[in-house]
């Protein structure tokens, strides 16, 4: 276990209970009760004994009365107690109640105060309440630790120059709280450097909202950002907290930010110069203090001079670039990553012992990956899926991986092509073959369909003479 990863998962079987009580008859009565819920119960008459008995035993919650008659008074107790174990939970129960000890009681960190005499049902379900938030609280701190293991640095597989400048990028920019725009192609793993910057980051522990820009129409894009007022807009039933409050003390992750409408643009822009927003419906505005992390596939300083996108929210984004390598250009990667998938696979599959002929990694390290880490990753999964035996043979892998276009691409990227006009050209190849089919287009490129479309759209292939487009059936009619 590594020095990051201190916390043990959540302990199973009962919670254990230590029931304080001077008073025999209800010493017993609470004893009981707790025992009738299933837990390990403790007792003790005494602060003291008490005390020996927390240093020696795992405590869950404490439920003490807060006049002691001997060795000081519960209230003290639990502070003592707090003071080496703050995940302890602690009931106060007296026969004295006012108002100024109930306080002191709650600010001393009990999480509830009873007054004697009290029902039964009430002090279990106070109890019940008092451990259910425990467990949870607990379940979430190994939870979030488990996501900062998952999306540690080292986690990001590669060897290759170009990927190791990008982790020494990394490493300097998750000790600052500078805005990041991570550039690259679809699949190239945007959002798992992304969360990888906030999970080693001193934000760690807020919370990483990611929001997709080119997936939601912009009023509804708009009040995922912003939140909303009950009654703004017809369907507005609650109020809502939106991401950039939501995400307070944490970041959050504009994936596929050149989506982003213009008119849409303005208001993040003034929203991340001010460090706060507007509601739909409010004319109150909410403060929020959140790291701002960035993602796209496209060329923004293109767009901004095409007028897609605003110059003012680029500078504003844009403080530190991190622009991640095409799978193309890291060959030697890809034996790395191809088995780290395997081996990945082998756990879902419950299997072992699984390897790559010498025919199926070499077609996995020449074909040029257009949907570059991700397609990848389906590509090793469905090869474990579907091998008859622990050795993925050349058979095992897509016919994409042995077919011309791999060649055709091979000889696209020696012909000088930038990089944008050879993903065009493929992209228009792969439709000419599927005879226009789209959705057999993006999955032989290894890309999501609403991504083909943006794809098609920006480089107008729908008018290049591809079968299906206007253009053609105009030639065809």
């Amino acid at each position: 276990m590594s020095a990051e990863h201190a916390f043990p998962p959540p302990r199973p079987g009962p919670f254990r209970v230590l029931v304080v009580e001077d008073e025999p008859l209800m010493r017993s009565i609470i004893v009981q009760l707790a025992r009738s819920e299933g837990y390990e119960v403790f007792e003790a008459a005494s602060a003291e004994v008490a005390f020996q008995i927390f240093e020696k035993e795992k405590i869950d919650l404490a439920i003490l009365d807060l006049n002691l008659t001997a060795g000081g008074s519960g209230l003290e107790l639990l502070k003592r107690m707090r003071a080496i174990d703050a995940e302890m939970m602690g009931i106060i129960v007296t026969a004295y109640a006012s108002v100024e000890s109930a306080v002191e009681a709650l600010h001393e960190g009990a999480y509830d105060y009873i007054t004697k005499p009290f029902a039964n049902e009430h002090l279990k379900a106070v109890v019940r309440k008092a451990l259910e938030s425990k467990a949870l609280f607990r379940e979430n701190r190994y939870l979030r630790q488990e996501l900062r293991e998952k999306y540690r640095f080292d986690n990001i597989i590669g060897k290759g120059d170009a990927i190791e400048q990008v982790f020494r990028v990394m490493e300097k920019v998750a000790r600052t709280d500078s805005s990041v725009l991570i550039t690259g192609e679809s699949g190239t793993g945007k959002e798992l450097v992304a969360r990888a910057i906030h999970f080693t980051s001193e934000r760690a522990n807020g919370r990483f909202l990611p929001i997709n820009c080119g997936a939601l129409p912009e009023n509804l894009l708009e009040s995922e950002l912003f939140g909303y007022k009950k009654g703004a807009f017809t369907g507005a039933g609650q109020d809502k907290v939106g991401l950039l409050k939501a995400a307070d003390k944490g970041t959050v992750f504009f994936d596929e930010i050149g989506e982003m409408p213009l008119a849409l643009q303005v208001k993040l822009l003034r929203a991340l110069q001010e460090r706060e927003c507007y509601p739909l419906g409010s004319n109150d505005p909410i403060a929020f203090d959140v790291r701002v992390l960035c993602a796209t596939n496209r060329n923004l300083d293109a767009e901004v001079k095409a007028g897609r996108f605003r110059e003012e929210l680029l500078y504003r984004i844009n403080v530190i670039n991190i622009n991640l390598p095409p799978l193309r250009d890291r060959k030697d990667d890809i034996p790395l990553l191809a088995n780290h998938f395997l081996r990945k696979s082998e756990k879902s599959l419950a299997r072992t012992g699984m390897r790559f002929s010498k025919g199926a990694m070499r077609l996995l390290i020449n074909y040029p990956w257009p949907g570059n880490v991700r397609e990848l990753e389906n590509t090793i999964e469905r090869a474990a899926i579907l091998a008859e035996t622990d050795v993925i043979h050349s058979h095992d892998l897509p016919d994409k991986l042995r077919s011309p276009s791999t060649a055709i691409v091979a000889n696209l990227e020696s012909s000088g092509l930038t990089l944008e006009e050879l993903e065009r050209e493929h992209i228009r190849r792969v439709l000419e073959k599927v005879e226009g089919d789209k959705a057999k287009a993006a999955q032989v490129l290894g890309i999501h369909l609403s991504t083909l479309y943006r794809k098609v759209q920006r480089y107008r292939l729908d008018d290049a003479g591809v079968p299906g487009s206007a253009e053609s059936a105009a030639h065809t009619a």
